[in-house]
Parts: C-alpha cells; sequence; structure tokens
C-alpha cells in the first residue's frame, strides 16, 4: 500500500514538473514573440527645396498735412496720379496697380494735451502694387527716390499689413514630389539603422506626414523662399 502511494506522489511530482517546464517554454515563447513584433524603428526624411517668389504686394505709402480738406484731396490726386505714371513707365497694368482712398485724420479731434499744432489734418495715402512679375517691381522698387524728386516722399512700413510681401503660391505643383522625396530619405535612413543593427527593414507599420512650410531663405532676399516637409515614417525590423 505504501509503495502504491510512493509511485503516486512520484508521478503527481513528475506532471507537476512537466507542467512548469511547459509553462516556462511557453513564457519563453512569447517574451521571444513580443520582442520580435516590437523591433521597429521611427524615422525622419525631410524634403527641402529653394524656390523664387511669384507674387509681390508693394504697398507705396506717403503722407500729408494740411488744415483744408478739399486741397488737400486736389493735392493728393495729382501726387497719386504721378506715382501711377512712375509705375506705369516700367510696364505695369492697371489690373496690377489699386489706388485706395486716403486716410484722412482730424489731429486737432484727437488732441487731448492741448498740443499746439501748425496742421490740422493728416492723410495716409496708400497705393498697392500686386504683381507675378517679381524683377519687374524690384527694379521699381531700386529707383522710387525718383519720386522724392516729384515731392513724394515715400515712408518705409516694415511692419504690420504696409509691408512688402514676397508669396510662392507653386506649392500645389511640386508638393506631390516633395513628400516621394521625403518618404525616400526616410527610407534611406531606416535602411541604413537596420545594417548597423544586423537586421533588414521589414514594411512600414505607420507614415505621418508633415506641414509644408515656405518661410523667406533669409532677412536680406525674402523673394526667395525655403520650402521645408518633414515625414515621420515607422518601420518594421526583421
Amino acid at each position: 500500500m505504501s509503495m502504491y502511494k510512493g509511485n503516486n506522489l512520484l508521478i503527481a511530482a513528475l506532471i507537476v514538473a512537466l507542467g512548469m517546464c511547459c509553462m516556462g517554454i511557453s513564457i519563453r515563447s512569447g517574451i521571444v514573440r513580443f520582442k520580435t513584433l516590437d523591433r521597429k524603428v521611427t524615422v525622419k526624411g525631410l524634403s527641402e527645396r529653394e524656390v523664387l517668389a511669384n507674387k509681390v504686394t508693394w504697398p507705396l505709402i506717403y503722407k500729408e498735412l494740411g488744415n483744408d480738406p478739399s486741397a488737400m484731396y486736389e493735392l493728393i490726386e495729382q501726387k497719386n496720379q504721378k506715382v501711377v505714371s512712375f509705375l506705369k513707365a516700367e510696364g505695369l497694368g492697371n489690373d496690377e496697380i489699386s489706388v485706395n482712398p486716403p486716410t484722412i485724420r482730424d489731429r486737432q479731434a484727437d488732441n487731448y494735451g492741448n498740443e499746439i499744432m501748425n496742421y490740422r489734418y493728416k492723410a495716409e495715402c496708400v497705393i498697392i502694387v500686386t504683381s507675378t512679375d517679381i524683377d519687374k517691381v524690384r527694379r521699381l522698387m531700386r529707383r522710387q527716390s525718383e519720386l522724392m524728386k516729384q515731392g513724394i516722399a515715400l515712408v518705409s512700413e516694415e511692419y504690420g499689413d504696409n509691408s512688402v510681401r514676397y508669396e510662392y503660391t507653386g506649392l500645389n505643383d511640386i508638393k506631390q514630389e516633395m513628400v516621394e522625396e521625403a518618404m525616400k530619405n526616410a527610407k534611406t535612413t531606416a535602411e541604413q539603422f537596420a545594417r548597423d543593427a544586423d537586421a533588414r527593414l521589414d514594411g512600414v507599420i505607420t507614415a505621418q506626414q508633415g506641414q509644408f512650410s515656405i518661410d523667406d531663405r533669409d532677412r536680406n532676399t525674402p523673394y526667395i523662399k525655403r520650402i521645408r516637409v518633414v515625414n515621420t515614417v515607422e518601420y518594421a525590423l526583421k
């Protein structure tokens, strides 16, 4: 009877040992599988271009002081005609020139400090050039001092809506090509990483396209734009 009982205990012990062994193998297999599935690399691919702006907006601004609004309007009309003639002499068309109504401010009405003023009214006049001929407009900018000889002193507005603006409007024409280039550069980086890790790429897990940015190349050449896009790609490794 004791021998039978001893055999049962031995068999039970063997079963427990075998179960633990199988469980260990399963756990180990699961860990290896998890690590294999978790082998991945995330890389970024950059595409960058420099392009010439294809649209320019140039506000020509001058100011007038006076006490008689009627006389001021007449003088402003004469000066506007001189500015338009100056612009057309270089070949700009009517569709590229916009003459805005002058903005008149009554300085006396705004004078809360009882300041003594020689002129009551101040007018700001804006003529806006909008063109796709960047070179033509830039030539005119270099010659704007000629207006000074005609009694028209243009004022410089470096900030805000009255500054010269250069734009590039052809992004859709190169967008697809830049996205493909960014993806290609991302793959090249991932392949180099895989070689260093003694592995190989096993397909794309996720891919995210970044936002396109268009900025001036530098402060001195705002008519040259730098376009950038960065794609983020996650590859599986094998």
